[in-house]
């Protein structure tokens, strides 16, 4: 074990063999000595023994998160643990989508507990200041936490101090650039197929272009992309001061993004935040302990309007800029708005100041009892504009006065939380029991408010929505324009019991009762119950002659959770209309259900069972964890298909308790990590998992056709027996050669040579919407990730690796075509343009037939992607110590440099905010290669 992973708590485990963990070391310490460490992991409201514990629970070092130019924590852990699935996205700031052993709810998300508060957002949280993270994954881990837990759960603990005074500055620099852009047709390529495509429509050439009448040739992807610059700095210091345990940081971090901003109006996709820490704790006498974990972020974003589908689209032969007139040029005679003036011209911006608060105390008695209070709040505030210009390059009758909108918003949360525990040794028996009660509260409000012909001039300052027309005002009331206010609470009853005979068997039962406002007295509360059992098998008498196994340790567990965040009013899913009643001449507006939603909704829940297997070879050099899960969730809150209901403009989207879900699955991890001799370590890592998801029931036998969709088509559809978010359409079984090819094949609407033929699944002779079927899932078979650390002598050297395999994605980018869109360099050389010259990819057409929702635009989204390497150099202990220093570290590093896939897309890492369509390609905003240089020093 390195001596700095000890000096800076560097593991996710809480370390402990009679000395402090924070507390010097000497050359002396040696790897016997570690041999005698006992890994504690995190668990809800509490540790365990890693040896004691019957749940699946996954842990990060935090060397995992340090180094790693990532703004969410969550993000660095990618590809690391079984079980776990993280989505990232190339939006600067936004947090990453954890699924934790499949998708087991629509709307819920895998909640973070830090410091005792649970959120959902972490992206206040400064990867730095975190000490410890255990990720929850089965349900007799997670029971503890009830209604919150039903999507996974993460517990971080940050940083505290002791012993002398340590300082730490951490720096990086890094540049960050978007790769592997599609290729689209330039100029020539386009006129060619432009007129190609007249002739398979038309029959003829009439309307041709060329490049005498299109001169430009340009490339809209480098028009609206540009390198960037992504810098953190981090300072803080820990210790004592007597009695007081002292940890403080201060940060700061910029993320410039990769749209190009400084023209126009546009303020790009930049993100920065600074964020300040202070945990402070003081023993008041040997039994009392007092201390509070405060943080406060001040984190702005810039939203430009995505234009990538635009620069997808936009045809080559067009130039960024009017020569005549000097403003954006405007595509006569197409519906594609200029991606360089949408991007430039449209202006956002999020503002956000959120403080986070956690006063404890915690006071020992009788010897064995323990009693621990502690109330968190958690307030942040957002400020956030949206200014759309008028477009003056385009036609007089598409012209708009500029429109501003802002809104204004607060949350404020609490916990409350109290415990009491006793822990008690008799003889062989140990055991533990906690009691705990917990009150939580959150509540939200907003101001909106929207003008036209606002007197912007390009500074945040001119934005004064009083200079506009037409003010529109809503405060707390009103749900169409998203700031209806709420206010629910749960308040909770919980007990965890762990027992041990000899460390050999273990038992651990939890119940938790938790009641929420969100539903009436009928169905206010749910009870939580879990149970989990291990045998420790290596401690057995007929284990102790063998040197294999230094643990060798069965368990298994059993447990059941809820979710209650969902929607149950008509009021929360409706339509405004301006002026949309009439009384004689005058209009007022109205009010119409957009979606009706059953007034009855009550919890989704979810069981779940795992057994696993844990193996510690050859005095724990070698780890493997070896887990079955299978979890069933219950009355999934979505919508689906019912019967015309008068006055509902989406009547066919009936929300209820419609759906259950079944993942299973394996998990396997392995972990072997050997000291060569006193100069040279090296550790190897690598996990695997699959996943089976399962709609296993829908209500009354429903479905729902959801998601994108053109002219009428949805993509997705959810229904019994299929996965998650599965794609519906025709299967393209090959393209017409010729009209006998046509003549010989069942009646397809409006069939040409060179278009789709599509399967006849019903075999009646006709191609129709009873021909559709599944054309694949979005959710992978099995995801993984492997990699390698090695230390040789003051070098260090580390490749993580993570990819994913059996899933498909939808390429909406692609289909989205209704004229003259162009066409990517894929198409241009594999499309069909005469007999024989192709049987899978069709003509160059506008015949609405060939984007009907289909296999071709199914694509593989298996990756595999070399996540990030870095090599680090510590600088000799003696030159360091001439230079009065303790430590110091340089390094390089490169994330997301190589990414192995055959999807026709920037990235085939698609995060959706909607789950439903968590593999539709829509204008995702690519991922980026960073590549770094930073420095790490302590004194």
């Amino acid at each position: 074990m390195k001596q700095r992973d000890l000096k800076y708590s560097c593991l996710i485990a809480v370390l402990y063999f009679g000395m402090n963990v924070n507390g010097q070391t000497t050359p002396k310490d040696t790897a016997a000595k570690e041999q005698k460490i006992e890994e504690v992991v995190l668990i809800g409201y509490g540790s365990q023994k890693k040896e004691n514990v019957t749940g699946s629970i996954g842990m990060v070092s935090a060397k995992d998160l340090a180094d790693k130019p990532n703004a969410n924590p969550i993000s660095s852990i990618q590809g690391k643990l079984s079980g776990v699935q993280v989505l990232n996205s190339g939006t600067p700031g936004t947090s990453p989508r954890v699924d934790i052993r499949g998708v087991g709810s629509l709307t819920g998300k895998t909640v973070f507990i830090v410091d005792g508060m649970i959120t959902d957002d972490i992206s206040f949280l400064n990867p730095q200041d975190i000490e410890s993270m255990s990720v929850l994954k089965d349900p007799s881990s997670l029971a503890i936490f009830g209604a919150r837990a039903a999507n996974g759960a993460v517990i971080i603990k940050t940083k505290t101090g002791k012993g002398k005074p340590v300082y730490n500055f951490s720096s990086y620099l890094g540049v960050k650039k978007i790769t592997n852009v599609p290729k689209m047709l330039n100029a020539d390529q386009y006129i060619e197929l432009y007129n190609e495509k007249l002739i398979n429509d038309n029959g003829s050439s009439n309307g041709s272009i060329s490049r005498a009448q299109f001169p430009s040739d340009t490339d809209w992807f480098k028009e609206i992309f540009t390198t960037s610059i992504i810098n953190s700095n981090d300072f803080s210091a820990s210790g004592s001061l007597g009695k007081l345990n002292y940890y403080g940081s201060v940060g700061y971090l910029q993320d410039e993004g990769n749209f190009a901003a400084g023209r126009g109006y546009n303020s790009g996709t930049g993100f920065n935040r600074f964020n300040t820490k202070v945990n402070l704790s003081y023993k008041i006498t040997d039994n009392l302990t007092i201390g509070d974990n405060f943080s406060f972020s001040k984190m702005r974003t810039d939203l430009a309007k995505n234009p990538l589908l635009n620069a997808y689209n936009a045809p080559p032969t067009f130039p960024v800029m009017n020569p005549v007139s000097g403003d954006y040029q405007y595509f006569n005679g197409y519906s594609i708005p200029n991606p360089r003036a949408v991007l430039d011209l449209y202006r956002s911006q999020i503002r956000q100041e959120r403080m986070l608060n956690n006063i404890w105390a915690e006071y020992k008695f009788l010897s064995d009892f323990t009693l621990r209070v502690s109330y968190t709040t958690d307030n942040y505030n957002t400020s956030q504009y949206e200014f759309t210009p008028t477009i003056t390059s385009a036609p007089t009758s598409d012209q708009k006065p500029n429109k501003l909108i802002t809104r204004d918003s607060k949350n404020r949360n609490y916990i409350w939380d109290n415990t009491l525990s006793w822990k008690k040794s008799l003889g062989n028996h140990n055991l533990e029991i906690l009691a705990g009660y917990s009150r939580t509260r959150n509540s939200y409000s907003q101001t909106y408010l929207e003008a036209l012909n606002v007197n912007f001039n390009g500074s945040n300052e001119s934005l004064n929505i009083f200079s506009g027309t037409d003010i529109v005002k809503v405060s707390n009331a009103v749900e169409a324009y998203g700031v209806a206010p709420y206010q629910d609470r749960i308040e909770s009853m919980f007990g965890r019991i762990n027992y041990d005979y000899k460390g050999k068997y273990l038992l651990n039962g939890s119940v938790r009762r938790d009641g929420t406002s969100k539903y009436s007295s009928d169905d206010r509360h749910r009870i939580f119950p879990a149970v989990s059992a291990g045998w420790v098998i290596s401690k057995e008498e007929f284990m102790s002659n063998q040197n294999v196994f230094s643990l060798l340790k069965l368990r298994a567990s059993w447990g059941k959770l809820g979710n209650p965040d969902v929607k149950r009013a008509y009021t929360l899913l409706t339509t405004i209309f301006k002026d949309g009643a009439y009384y004689g001449n005058t209009g007022a507006p109205a009010q119409t259900i957009d979606t009706v939603i059953d007034p009855n909704i009550g919890w989704e829940t979810t069981t779940g069972r795992d057994i696993g297997l844990e193996m510690g070879l050859f005095n724990n050099k070698l780890k493997i964890d070896a887990t079955y899960f299978d979890k069933d969730t219950k009355d999934v809150v979505y919508g689906v298909v019912q019967g015309t209901v008068s006055g509902a403009s989406n009547w066919n989207n009936f929300v209820t308790n419609a759906y259950s879900f079944n993942n299973s699955g394996f998990e396997v991890s392995v972990n072997y990590d050997t000291r060569i001799n006193d100069k040279i370590k090296l550790g190897v890592y690598g996990n695997l998992t699959t996943i089976k998801n399962k709609i296993t029931s829908v209500y009354e036998g429903s479905y729902l056709n959801t998601g994108a969709s053109l002219f009428g088509n949805s993509i997705v559809r959810l229904e019994n027996g299929q996965p998650v978010g599965s794609y519906y359409g025709y299967q393209v079984v090959g393209v017409f050669q010729n009209q006998q090819d046509i003549d010989g094949w069942a009646q397809q609407n409006t069939p040409k040579v060179g278009g789709f033929k599509f399967q006849d699944i019903d075999g009646n002779g006709v191609i129709d919407s009873r021909d559709k079927t599944f054309l694949g899932s979005p959710i992978p078979k099995g995801t993984y990730g492997f990699g390698v650390n090695l230390n040789i002598y003051d070098f260090d050297l580390a490749l993580d690796f993570q990819g994913v395999f059996g899933n498909k994605i939808y390429n909406y980018n692609r289909e989205q075509r209704y004229g003259n869109e162009n066409w990517d360099l894929d198409f241009y050389n594999n499309r069909w343009h005469g007999e024989g010259t192709s049987n899978t990819y069709s003509m160059t057409t506008n015949n609405q037939e060939i984007i009907k929702p289909n296999s071709f635009f199914v694509e593989s989204g298996s990756y595999i992607r070399l996540r990030n390497i870095t090599l680090g150099y510590n600088l000799p202990k003696d030159f360091a110590k001439s230079l009065m220093v303790t430590k110091l570290r340089l390094y390089v590093s490169a994330q997301n440099p190589w990414t192995s896939f055959k999807y026709n897309g920037f990235s085939p890492e698609i995060l959706n905010t909607d789950r439903v369509q968590m593999g539709v390609d829509n204008s995702i905003y690519p991922i980026s290669a960073i590549y770094t240089i930073g420095m790490n020093l302590t004194f």
